[in-house]
Order: structure tokens, then C-alpha cells, then sequence
């Protein structure tokens, strides 16, 4: 049995390896082989082509790359429309995956495409292009099921790898701690850390006793960080978040994924996201959900204050978070569990039950 894959990206190759750890242990027989990472490589994916080639950042570094990166779309497409594998499964980067799982399905290939864009929250649109390129979704949350069984999109929920890794911590006794956690992109850091510096700065004059700690995605912005927060008290770490999560009272956070690792914990938070003026109107106008956070998403409800764009200013950070602080959290850490246990799955297992039933699946 053959299953070709791709991964684009650093998080999708871990992801990816996983999945094909799963797939070996239910079939030792089956061969597995497509654009991979170290990690898939280790757990016994073929790497015909090494994800260093794909895994670019930036909007300028993808148009650097662009014709390269369509040249190797186009043979990954041809080399799996010729050896016919039983399915081709694009994990994560829709926008490189995509276009194979669309060529692939149309020449007779079945497709799968394993952690679903956010089509929920905004460019809705996109959902023509997932039906016309995947045969089976494999989604990490339970509501996005109900909205493809609304557009006649097979999708199976697998649980969230995250909710694996991570667990509600247990008699966390209070620290004074509290952890910045500006983004790992430059652009979002340089917009949303000196909000949470001023933000600092207001807590610390409220409360002399505060301990404040800042988790850096990388060596990037240490210089901007240093400018910033020259003069305060503040402990910078690179890398080491889940750490610091664990040992906080409360998180400012950036929003995207880290808001739900913080959640998955179960600590309080403050959600801040700030965009430039036109990045800002363009996505107001593509949004659907209501809400920004994932925690908030995943409730349906504002569970944690999300301060976007001029709402993102140290005053308002600062008040809500010393609102936090100064309250019993229980409900909210109640909130938080369910949240985990909604989203903890055997991720990888179900995963690789879903594609063999597919296989298998005339």
C-alpha cells in the first residue's frame, strides 16, 4: 500500500511524523513517501523531496521562491499521478497543498487534507476550492464538522495534537507571575509588545510585588525587546513557553494558537491582537466569527478579553489584567478543562483509522 504526503512547514513535519508513526504501527506493510521534514523522515516517511525546499516565511521570500516552489508543485503532481498512490495526503499549508490534492483528485488520486483551514472564521470562500481538492478533511475541532456537513464536505473531527501534549496543570499556588507572550512573527511583536510593556509598566506601579517574565519565539527582536523594555524589570526567555505558561498567574498573549496552549493549561489571559490600519480593514471585512481567540471560539462565548487594535493600549491591558488578578478564576479554569477534554484525542490514531477507511472506501 503507498500514501504519498507533503508538509510545508516546521509544525506540519511534527504533525506529519506522528501521523505516519500511526499509520506504520496499523500497517507495517504500508510505504509512505513524499515531501518531508527530518522528523517524518525518522518515523519512516521516503523524503523524495526535503520540506527545507517549501518552508519559506514572508511575503517576499515566497515571491523570491515562487518559481521554484511552482516547479516542484508541478513535479510532485506529475511523480504521484504516475505511481497512482492509494492516497495523497497534503498536511497543513493549504496554499501549496491544495493545488496538488486538486490535480491529483481530478486524475483519480484520493485526497486528504489533514488540519482544515480556518474557512469557519474568514475567506468562506475558500470551501469551493476544499471540495474541488480534498476527499476527507481530518478537523482538530469538533464545531468545524457542522460546518462542512453544511457544504456536503466529508470531515471527520481527529482531536487537536496539542490537547495530547499539553494538560490542565493541577495546585498551582499563586506566583505573581505574569508572562508576555507578544507572536512569533516581527510584524505582530513590533505592534503588540510595546502595548504590553506600557501595560507592565501600569501593573507593576498597582502592584510593586508583580514578577514580570517575556517568551520570545526566537533571537529576532531581542534588540527591539531591549530598546523597549529598557528601564523595567522584565526576565526574556526565547523558546521556552510552555514552561512559563505552567508557572503564571496570568498571560498576555498574542492571539492565534498560543491563546489555546494557555487555555490548555488552564491559565487566565488577556487576548491582545493589533494590525497595521489597512492589514486591519482588510481582515475586518473577510472575518466571520465573532470572536478571535481560539478559547472564545471553541466556547461560542467571551470567556477571555480580546483588546483589538485601538483597544490593544497599555491602559486597557493593564486594567483587565489586574481585574483578572485580583478575582477567584475557578469558573474560568472550569471553562478551560472542558475545553481540553472536548479536544483531547488519540489525534495521530484517529487520523490514520480516517485515511485507511478512506482507502478502503469504494
Amino acid at each position: 500500500m503507498k500514501i504519498a504526503i507533503s508538509a510545508a512547514e516546521t509544525s506540519g513535519d511534527l504533525i506529519a511524523s506522528k501521523l505516519v508513526e500511526s499509520l506504520r504501527s496499523q500497517n507495517p506493510q504500508i510505504q509512505i513517501q513524499g515531501l518531508a521534514g527530518e522528523k517524518m523522515t525518522a518515523s519512516g516517511c521516503d523524503k523524495l523531496w526535503d520540506m527545507k525546499l517549501v518552508n519559506v516565511m514572508g511575503f517576499s521570500e515566497v515571491l523570491k521562491k515562487l518559481p521554484s516552489l511552482l516547479r516542484l508543485r508541478k513535479v510532485i503532481i506529475d511523480h504521484f499521478s504516475n505511481t497512482k498512490p492509494e492516497v495523497f495526503i497534503g498536511v497543513d499549508a493549504p496554499d501549496f497543498n491544495f493545488a496538488i490534492e486538486r490535480k491529483l483528485k481530478r486524475r483519480g488520486v484520493k485526497t486528504v487534507h489533514y488540519i482544515s483551514p480556518s474557512v469557519w472564521a474568514w475567506r468562506g470562500g475558500r470551501i469551493k476550492k476544499i471540495k474541488k481538492s480534498t476527499d476527507l478533511v481530518l478537523c482538530v475541532f469538533p464545531f468545524e464538522i457542522d460546518y462542512y456537513k453544511s457544504h456536503n464536505q466529508k470531515a471527520v473531527f481527529v482531536g487537536h495534537p496539542l490537547a495530547q501534549e499539553l494538560q490542565p496543570r493541577t495546585g498551582h499556588i499563586a506566583s505573581k507571575v505574569v508572562l508576555m507572550m507578544p507572536g512569533s512573527r516581527d510584524s505582530e511583536v513590533s505592534k503588540i509588545l510595546p502595548e504590553m510593556l506600557s501595560a507592565a509598566r501600569i501593573m507593576s506601579r498597582n502592584d510593586k510585588e508583580l514578577i514580570f517574565k517575556l517568551v520570545l519565539a526566537n533571537n529576532d527582536m531581542l534588540e527591539f525587546v531591549s530598546d523597549h523594555a529598557r528601564g523595567f524589570d522584565v526576565e526574556v526567555s526565547i523558546g521556552n513557553s510552555h514552561d512559563w505558561i505552567t508557572k503564571s498567574d496570568l498571560v498576555l498573549v498574542a492571539s492565534g494558537t498560543a491563546t489555546l496552549e494557555v487555555a490548555l493549561v488552564g491559565v487566565p489571559m488577556v487576548v491582545v491582537y493589533k494590525l497595521s490600519a489597512l492589514s486591519f480593514y482588510i481582515m475586518s471585512r473577510l472575518i466571520k466569527s465573532p470572536y478571535i481567540s481560539l478559547p472564545n471560539v471553541i466556547a461560542n462565548k467571551l470567556l477571555v478579553p480580546e483588546l483589538i487594535q485601538d483597544e490593544a493600549n497599555g491602559d486597557s491591558i493593564a486594567s483587565h489584567a489586574l481585574d483578572i488578578l485580583s478575582k477567584d478564576n475557578s469558573r474560568l479554569i472550569k471553562e478551560f478543562s472542558k475545553i481540553h477534554s472536548q479536544l483531547k484525542r488519540d489525534s495521530s490514531e484517529e487520523s490514520a483509522r480516517a485515511v485507511i477507511d478512506l482507502i478502503y472506501d469504494k
